[in-house]
């Protein structure tokens, strides 16, 4: 199937499925309501998730042979929406959640041994083999990239935004590496994330059309995101029967991929260190993301939207254009690092950096 025609009909039937499942979120009262750390008006339907799921497995099951492996990864991922719902209407304890969140990678690690069991050359040594702490390692990834996700839900358009960032750079690297399967699946999530992101931002549509992602959506996106980059970074695990192999294939080294969701993943870690530091529990909700920071800074929610949405485009650039021309991974590794050690140093002067935006702010409004 043409990639471009997968991308419309993914646009088109997600746009569909929204329409279809407000009103059901008005009747089983799947709504967000504004709170202390939800400053949004009024209640907000919480289906973008279900949109973005249902466009997935239907064109996954159209145009993809139902292998194992892909009957597996639906099974897995519909157990994780279903949880994403129920937390969203009912609210349930992050303990249970993360339990649940273990077992729907388990079935994907275990059942269709979708595994990361080697990082490449990151310290010019050769390459690191995890062996039998490939299956945890995996599980640990997965779980990680649902939540970094889950916590970066902050603002309208930003998990939308970045989300499409890093389907899109899975996308591409697939068609650098020849890849079909990941190339087919990210661009039916890119498709499936437009209606949502246009209603999430709110662009001319009346308040009761405006829709959330919810825990289903973004859970799923970063399920999805670490189930591809294993197929990517391990393309041996495609099955034959699913596509021609190439002998044109070739594997994507594994600290490419800490591009795509990079903005994400230091949000996380760093919020997470920073609670665990003032002796709170690293799931404690707050208000202290880097969209927070930004906005307290005195930008506006698109403004936030499009700064951070272009940091994370600039990361993606970085990633693909070290592997396309095949940066030693001890260099891109090293850069990696040394761009998160900012964002750190970053934080932990952050609100003198604020206290200085303002200051030239009010400079500027009283010239």
């Amino acid at each position: 199937m043409n990639i471009w025609m997968v991308l419309i009909s993914a646009t088109v039937l997600s746009s569909v499925l929204c329409n279809l499942l407000i009103p059901m979120a008005w009747r089983t009262a799947l709504v967000d309501h504004p709170c202390e750390r939800k400053q949004h008006v009024g209640a907000v339907p919480l289906v973008g998730g279900l949109a973005l799921y249902g466009t997935m497995v239907i064109m996954m099951m159209a145009i993809l042979p139902l292998e194992v492996d892909i009957r597996l990864f639906l099974v897995s991922s519909s157990f994780m929406v279903l949880i994403g719902a129920l937390d969203d209407r009912y609210d349930i304890d992050a303990g249970v959640r993360f339990i649940a969140q273990m077992l729907a990678a388990a079935v994907v690690v275990f059942g269709a041994d979708v595994q990361i069991t080697q990082l490449g050359n990151l310290f010019g040594t050769g390459v690191i083999e995890l062996g039998v702490l490939s299956m945890p390692f995996t599980l640990l990834c997965i779980v990680a990239a649902m939540n970094a996700y889950n916590m970066i839900d902050g603002i309208d358009g930003l998990l939308g935004a970045l989300a499409m960032v890093a389907f899109a750079g899975i996308g591409l690297l697939a068609l650098m590496h020849n890849q079909q399967l990941p190339l087919l699946v990210a661009t039916i999530l890119f498709g499936a994330l437009i209606p949502y992101l246009i209603r999430n931002v709110g662009v001319h549509f009346r308040p009761v059309r405006k829709i959330f992602m919810g825990d289903s959506g973004s859970m799923l996106v970063g399920f999805t995101a670490v189930w591809m980059l294993v197929m990517l970074t391990h393309p041996e695990r495609i099955l034959e029967s699913w596509f021609e192999v190439s002998p044109d294939i070739i594997a994507v080294r594994p600290v490419a991929v800490l591009w795509l969701i990079a903005v994400p993943l230091m949000d996380m870690f760093a919020i997470m260190a920073r609670r665990v530091k003032k002796g709170q529990s690293p799931f404690k909700p707050d208000r202290e993301h880097l969209h927070h920071i930004f906005m307290r800074a005195g930008f506006t929610q698109r403004q936030t939207l499009a700064l951070i949405s272009g940091i994370a485009s600039f990361k993606l650039a970085l990633g693909l254009t070290f592997e396309w021309f095949n940066v030693p991974e001890v260099i891109v590794l090293s850069i990696f690092l040394a761009i998160f050690v900012l964002y750190l140093l970053m934080l932990k002067n952050i609100w003198r950096i604020v206290s200085w935006v303002r200051q030239q702010r009010d400079v500027e409004s009283t010239q």
